[in-house]
């Protein structure tokens, strides 16, 4: 499929979410992504179910459409040759292996550039490429504890809260597809390769980024607040007289014509809430001035009156919510792959108005071993 990235080849040694990810981002763009599985059973993330739709996952058919599969055995000394002989000709080539192993089987950085100069070689890893926990595997759930997610996210009361989306993952593919496009740009300014090196801690650090920066300056830990902003007053979920709204008054004006739809404008000159700081000194009594009124209507008729005068609002969707609503359509953010007729979110990008179709269903285990190293002793032949 022709887009951005067309003429691109990546090679993808992943599994499970974060180098996956980059891999389809690439794919949607045009790239050709080969696919690098391990002989019996390849990518782990097949199983990670239910639902699975032709014995593999939906999460496995949504972070690898567009790509071709074959299948490399590390530890075979002929099949490493083979990945050597793939990577003479590639652009970029993603991994996301237990660290350490790539060096161990000899696909790392220095052996793979051995053989290509020009290529990119992007490795995805758990805590980073220093440190003490260099060498230690993780998942998702692993770098939102180390890296303070959990105790930022919920209400005060509450145990160390997950993040149901696995954002460190789909932060460190993107972190990634970032890099290597930035050293694309550079190898055609250089004619060098790149190695990149990123990691799901380093996306957990950067999603904590505003919190450690403030407690490195204040000394103070950070709270939680539920549904509600850490330094943003009133900025969270409310309740209604039937379904909760989200309420984002993020600045004096905001907050005069939030008072106003309340009935309520004395609040803007009341002291304890004139400016922004001090409605966050004095969040208590004014959430607790806000909530009752705001039960007397339902949803609707709220949602309407902010909208009337600029405020930003927003209902509070569920999964079925969101997959009915008209934005969610309008977007045309869906899209069905050609083959197994699944639903999967598509690029959040346009290109010149148009969102990149899937052009080639996710594919079964090493289901393209014969044309891809097909071409390969083909092109060793001539």
């Amino acid at each position: 499929m022709a887009g951005p990235l067309t003429g691109i080849k990546v090679i993808e040694i992943g599994q499970a979410f974060a180098g996956p990810l980059a891999g389809a981002i690439m794919a949607d763009m045009g790239a050709d992504v080969i696919k690098v599985e391990k002989p019996d059973g390849g990518d782990d993330a097949r199983m990670w179910g239910p639902p699975f739709v032709d014995e593999s996952s939906m999460m496995f058919h949504a972070n690898n459409r567009n790509k071709r599969s074959v299948t490399v055995d590390i530890k075979s000394a002929a099949d490493v040759e083979k990945l050597k002989r793939l990577a003479r000709d590639a652009d970029i080539l993603i991994q996301n292996l237990r660290p350490g192993i790539v060096e161990e089987m000899g696909i790392g950085p220095a052996a793979m550039q051995a053989v290509n100069p020009r290529l990119i070689y992007c490795s995805i890893g758990a805590f980073g490429n220093k440190g003490p926990m260099r060498d230690a595997p993780g998942f998702d759930p692993l770098a939102q504890a180390y890296g303070a997610v959990m105790t930022l996210t919920g209400r005060p009361e509450d145990p160390p809260t997950f993040c149901a989306p696995a954002i460190n993952d789909a932060a460190t593919g993107m972190w990634s597809v970032i890099g290597i496009l930035a050293a694309l740009q550079e190898r055609n300014r250089t004619g060098k390769g790149c190695v990149i090196d990123t990691s799901l801690f380093e996306s957990a650090v950067s999603w904590v980024a505003g919190s450690l920066n403030n407690y490195h300056l204040s000394g103070n830990a950070p709270k939680r607040f539920g549904g509600a902003s850490a330094t943003l007053v009133p900025y969270q979920t409310f309740d209604t007289a039937d379904h909760p709204i989200c309420i984002a008054a993020g600045n004096n004006r905001l907050f005069d014509k939030c008072a106003k739809v309340m009935g309520h404008p004395e609040w803007s000159d009341d002291p304890r809430f004139k400016t922004g700081p001090d409605r966050n000194a004095h969040r208590a009594e004014l959430i607790a001035l806000i909530e009752p009124v705001l039960r007397q209507r339902p949803r609707d008729y709220w949602l309407a009156e902010f909208t009337k005068v600029g405020v930003p609002n927003s209902p509070v969707n569920s999964i079925p919510d969101l997959s009915q609503s008209e934005q969610l359509k309008a977007m045309d953010i869906l899209r069905t792959l050609p083959g197994c007729n699944a639903q999967v979110v598509g690029l959040p990008i346009q290109f010149n108005g148009e969102r990149p179709h899937p052009y080639r269903d996710s594919p079964k285990v090493g289901e393209h071993n014969d044309e891809v190293f097909g071409a390969l002793k083909a092109a060793a032949a001539e």
